[in-house]
């Protein structure tokens, strides 16, 4: 089986702050770095790194060559990656010592992909594999619906939340992943979660996977000590479809997927900071879990 994800390509500007930026403050940053990220570049490292095939299907602007080889240092396949005039979308991250951040994102060419493009990249894919979606990028609906009709597994990432996004790609969606401010949206626009797999995150204090046709399953969180929080939900993502497309029962794969977000927060930036599945694995052996 294989990953196939749409998914955003950033340039990720990190700044290390005193506190985060209040209206009007002007702040010197104690430290920059600048590496690879967006959700969907996060999300396809991590499933990568945790075993899985993942085939990434995106755009990125001239002169960002570096960042496909970043990735594919990383195990994803960037053949699907589309070079455009547009700029490559980046990120002005803010991070404060107590590991919290602020984010700023311009879209750049992750917002100029077509459906053309996305349907040339499914050409391949078979019944059981799955697709990942955020709301980083254009033609989440046209991907979503190309892959149902293929018998795939459609996995959702309500975020950046747009109410208008997730309702027209829901009846397409086979797993919905939310956070607790995104679930609470939801739930207020629509009065009812919807009758998908959801999976609700809530950082330290673990996530649950609801369902209609069993019992809610909740995962807590692994404790450690927080340096940078920036791609923890992706990490905890990409690893969950990763278990999942390798096989594991849902059980195994949150407890994979908190592990793998654990240790990533304990490490700065994004993609970068994401373990491999034998780091992943040692952890958990650690943890007694």
């Amino acid at each position: 089986m294989a990953i196939f994800n749409l998914g955003s390509i950033n340039i990720d500007l990190v700044y290390q702050v005193p506190h985060l930026p209040k209206p009007g403050e002007t702040l010197s940053a104690l430290a920059f770095s600048q590496g690879l990220g967006g959700k969907g570049a996060n999300q396809s490292v991590a499933a990568a790194r945790a075993g899985a095939s993942c085939i990434h299907i995106g755009a990125t602007g001239p002169g960002s060559e570096w960042l496909l080889g970043l990735m594919s240092d990383y195990g994803v396949e960037t053949g699907s990656v589309t070079q455009l005039d547009e700029p490559t979308g980046h990120a002005v991250i803010n991070v404060d010592p107590e590991a919290e951040n602020s984010i700023v994102i311009y879209p750049g060419a992750n917002r100029q992909i077509t459906g053309a493009m996305v349907e040339v990249a499914l050409a391949r894919a078979v019944a059981g594999d799955s697709l990942l979606l955020q709301n980083e990028t254009s033609a989440q609906q046209e991907a979503a619906a190309l892959a149902r009709a293929r018998g795939m597994r459609v996995v959702y990432s309500a975020a950046p939340f747009d109410l208008a996004a997730v309702r027209s790609v829901l009846g397409h969606v086979s797993l919905l992943v939310m956070n607790e401010g995104e679930a609470a949206e939801l739930r207020a626009a629509e009065g009812q979660l919807p009758a998908v797999d959801c999976i609700i995150t809530r950082g330290a204090n673990g996530a649950e996977w609801i369902s209609a046709e069993t019992e809610p399953l909740f995962m807590p969180s692994f404790r450690v000590e927080p340096v940078d929080t920036t791609g923890a939900g992706d990490t905890f993502i990409g690893t969950l479809v990763a278990a999942l497309d390798l096989g594991l029962d849902r059980s195994s794969a949150m407890r994979r997927a908190a592990a793998a977000s654990a240790l990533q927060v304990t490490r700065p930036g994004a993609a970068q900071a994401i373990p491999t599945a034998a780091e992943v694995t040692a952890f958990l052996a650690a943890q007694g879990a």
